[in-house]
């Protein structure tokens, strides 16, 4: 598969917010940066479940989107993603089929085992069994999508007895699932177990099964065949870090401090996450950038990344920004600028025909001016036979 004609654009908002920043107002920067995206044209948000650690302050997607909703009009909204772990699979499907129905089908639902460690701590779950738990929930949820008949079922950690969600889903036959996958094999295996979609990160991270993403894609794949399901690489969804500015240069100036708390501060120093980079920080963004993982410039060089990650992967149906806020307000709307008017038309179609239009004006301006000409000319003439006689 090439990419599609027209690639699905969104964010995946977790969100970042530094310490020392007022949370009340970082929300709403958050609310307001994803009614920006709804009047650029973005197709889709996902919105963050954390519960611990100081940046991502979302703790319910689920209140989030139904505040979003009513802001905007046309954006898809997803739970990028529910924590599957934390919640009874009975609750959560009948949150989602009522964001469903307020919607008139708007939302999506992310699923994933829960990122943060500190919250399974919290929450006295084992890390070692979020994985299977979300695998066992996925099958639960689906079956309460699906199917008209009650449900018993017995779980070391829910039950379930003659359970029937409530409301039927607004969208048919249920709304969008997406597992997200980054590391581990669980979330692309999940994938092909379950035919859903996928969110996952533009670069494999060191310890993974896989060295490249078309042999992540391999993983949900074979998986599917190996259960009788199938996927589709139009519902893989690579999520990366972007900021563009209209030079690099600017680009670099501006997310060059903020993106380098966000690496170090954030999930080195607080997370724990190893991080193979021993200089100053003010070049991590160097760093990050020559390696891949991010993409701080131009459109240019927004477009050049998603080709490639297209040649990567084999193919992929959305292009996700992990939304940050490495610049001010201003130059974090105008990056989403940049990328709807100069990035999404590339993926999207809708320069094609323009283009086609322009140079077939330019190829025929000749006979087309001497048309007009002999037009006016006409017309010119008609008037002077008018007025004489």
């Amino acid at each position: 598969m090439t990419l599609p004609n027209r690639m699905k654009f969104g964010i995946f908002l977790a969100p970042f917010h530094s310490l020392g920043d007022n949370p009340t107002l970082a929300l709403e920067r958050d609310l307001e940066t994803i009614q920006w995206l709804d009047h650029l044209g973005f197709d889709e948000a996902w919105i963050g479940e954390h519960h611990s650690a100081g940046w991502e302050t979302i703790s319910s997607p689920e209140v989030f989107i139904g505040v979003a909703a009513e802001r905007t009009k046309h954006i898809k909204l997803g739970t990028g993603v529910a924590s599957l772990p934390y919640h009874h699979p009975l609750m959560l499907t009948n949150r989602m089929v009522l964001l469903d129905h307020l919607t008139r089908g708007r939302v999506m639902l992310g699923v994933g085992p829960g990122a943060l460690v500190s919250d399974a701590y919290a929450l006295g779950i084992e890390p070692s069994l979020q994985r299977p738990r979300m695998d066992e929930a996925i099958g639960i949820i689906k079956r309460l999508l699906t199917e008209t008949e009650p449900i018993t079922y017995e779980s070391d950690w829910f039950t379930l007895r003659e359970a029937l969600i409530h409301l039927r889903p607004y969208t048919e036959p249920h709304f969008p699932m997406a597992v997200a996958a980054a590391q581990s094999p669980s979330g692309m295996i999940a994938a092909g177990k379950h035919g859903l979609g996928v969110l996952s990160v533009s670069v494999i991270r060191g310890g993974s099964v896989a060295s490249n993403l078309g042999d992540f894609w391999k993983i949900a794949e074979d998986t599917a065949e190996e259960y009788g399901q199938t996927v589709n690489r139009l519902d893989w969804r690579i999520v990366l870090h972007v900021h563009l500015a209209d030079t690099k240069k600017e680009a670099m100036d501006q997310a060059r401090e903020k993106s380098a708390a966000y690496q170090y501060d954030y999930f080195h120093q607080t997370m724990g996450t190893p991080f193979d980079y021993d200089g100053p920080k003010d070049k991590i963004i160097d760093y990050m950038a020559d390696n891949g993982a991010w993409c701080v410039g131009t459109p240019d060089d927004l477009i050049e990344k998603i080709k490639e990650l297209g040649e990567q992967s084999g193919g992929f149906g959305g292009f996700m920004i992990q939304a940050t806020e490495w610049g001010t307000r201003e130059q974090v709307r105008h990056s989403y600028e940049l990328i709807a008017r100069y990035v999404m038309p590339h993926f999207q179609g809708s320069l094609d025909n323009l283009v086609t239009s322009q140079k077939w004006s330019e190829d025929n301006r000749d006979n087309l001016q001497a048309l007009k000409t002999v037009s006016l000319s006409k017309a010119i003439e008609s008037y002077k036979n008018k007025t004489q006689n």
